[in-house]
């Protein structure tokens, strides 16, 4: 936990965004794999991670803005959870590391919050994204699971506070990255022909684990890059192929690092995949240098996809104007997917919340229809203090080309008869995460290999 002063100072902050009432924070409960004992990994909720600091299941606090107190709710350990466990830190020990004093039974929470509704108060609480968590705050307000509606108010409250890091939440932040440059680095040295996808996945989780990190996210750890999201790890690396590790570690505190690597399982590159990989590496270095406050993200995204097209057009994928071709989304073929997000306590910072709140404004809402643009998670100016991904990159998806073909979409700027000659290629991506500084950015952590040069000479000196 960081101090005690800096749980109170977040939660001062956020009650002066918020009007009146109270505050309810509903932490996470233990879930069953198949049986109430045998639960998943218990993760803490990042909002209560954020404001109180507990990680301990079936708790709640609420800040109750109207009488300028903060309670925390739960339970101590009975005899019979010390003989299971043994004697663990109180939760009255734990509640004040986070600057609360008063603890009372979980049971007295429905009564505190029906009072304060019989007497009109507002009870302001986050969208759950727990089925459980759905269950238990239905039956705390006394209320249909479908009849529960998310305070806006706190959700801005709690927006604009949290995507502004502290200089403490980025030590944090680089201590994830940096051993997620370490497990990076380890599957460019296991990853050859003959080894299976999961013989890297599990290597990478094992050196994350010796340095007291869970992963931020199920790793993508795959020889079909083409797959954004692909979790199927059972393929034998062979020859020729692309391996795609998208992969990042989340401190025991729970903030995360996010990078992808793209290398070949051969000593070297082919010249094809040389080609692409470059096309890529310069939309990545072209986008970093466009971060700094003030600009919007969503037009970093829209001139790393126009240095996309200018890369295929020289290699014959495309043809015509870049500028016009990306205004009628042609790059899409390739690239349908957005450029980064926000990072922090989450992987997708805080994308529980809504992304209509986390990435963009009322005066500039998120395009939900257009293909492309319907998955930019962050498009919305930023500012000093966000911490942000940059990963652009090439997929091509035999189904998706298919179906342009056949309807001879954006036949002006695409030539299909090269395409095809990729169609099986896979995908290509590379990430880094990066702070906003007052002027500019900085590269988040020690910094990972990413040339064609350095990715080949770091293969050739490990690899037997």
């Amino acid at each position: 936990m960081f101090s005690a002063q800096t749980y109170q100072d977040r939660r001062a902050i956020l009650q002066s965004n918020v009007a009146n009432g109270i505050l309810l924070f509903l932490g996470n409960i233990e879930n069953p794999v198949n049986f109430e004992h045998n639960p998943y990994y218990f993760r803490q909720d990042s909002t209560y991670l954020y404001y109180l600091g507990i990680q301990e299941p079936r708790i709640a606090a609420i800040i109750d803005i109207d009488e300028n107190k903060t309670i925390v709710f739960g339970d101590e350990l009975s005899i019979d959870d010390i003989v299971w466990m043994g004697r663990q830190e109180t939760l009255k020990e734990k509640s004040l590391k986070a600057g609360v004093e008063e603890t009372l039974p979980y049971a007295e929470l429905p009564q505190y919050l029906l009072k304060a509704q019989a007497s009109g108060r507002k009870v302001h609480y986050l969208p759950p994204y727990q089925s459980s968590n759905k269950i238990i705050l239905a039956d705390l307000l006394g209320i249909k699971i479908a009849e529960l509606h998310p305070s806006v108010e706190m959700i801005k409250a709690s927006v604009k506070q949290r995507s502004i890091k502290e200089a403490q939440e980025i030590v944090q932040i680089e201590e994830a990255v940096n051993v997620s440059n370490e497990m990076h680095l380890l599957a460019m040295r296991m990853a050859r022909p003959g080894r299976k996808e999961y013989e890297v996945a599990n290597a990478i989780q094992y050196l994350a684990a010796n340095k007291e990190c869970q992963m931020s996210y199920p790793p993508i750890v795959t020889i079909n890059g083409g797959i954004l999201h692909n979790h199927y790890r059972l393929n034998t690396l062979k020859e020729g192929d692309l391996f795609l590790n998208d992969s990042g570690a989340e401190t025991a505190m729970g903030y995360a690092g996010d990078l992808t690597r793209t290398f070949p399982v051969s000593s070297t590159f082919t010249t094809k995949q040389k080609e692409m990989y470059e096309v890529v590496l310069n939309a990545f270095d072209n986008a970093q240098r466009l971060l700094k406050p003030g600009v919007r993200f969503k037009d970093i995204h829209l001139k790393a996809s126009q240095h996309l097209v200018e890369g295929l057009i020289d290699l014959g994928l495309m043809k015509g104007n870049p500028e016009e071709a990306v205004k009628n989304h042609a790059h899409t073929l390739f690239f349908q997917c957005g450029l980064g997000h926000m990072m922090g306590l989450d992987v997708h910072d805080m994308e529980d919340l809504g992304e209509q709140y986390i990435g963009y404004t009322e005066q500039d809402p998120k395009d939900t229809k257009t293909f492309g643009l319907k998955s930019l998670r962050l498009g919305k100016e930023l500012e000093s203090g966000f911490v942000v991904t940059v990963e652009p990159g090439i997929y091509m998806i035999p189904e998706l080309i298919d179906i342009w073909q056949s309807e001879n979409k954006n036949a002006d700027f695409i030539n299909y008869d090269k395409v095809n000659e990729y169609r099986n290629f896979g995908g290509i991506r590379v990430e880094d995460d990066f702070l906003i500084t007052d002027s500019s950015y900085r590269l988040l952590g020690n910094g990972l290999i990413k040339t064609v040069a350095d990715i080949e000479n770091y293969r050739a000196e490990h690899l037997d």
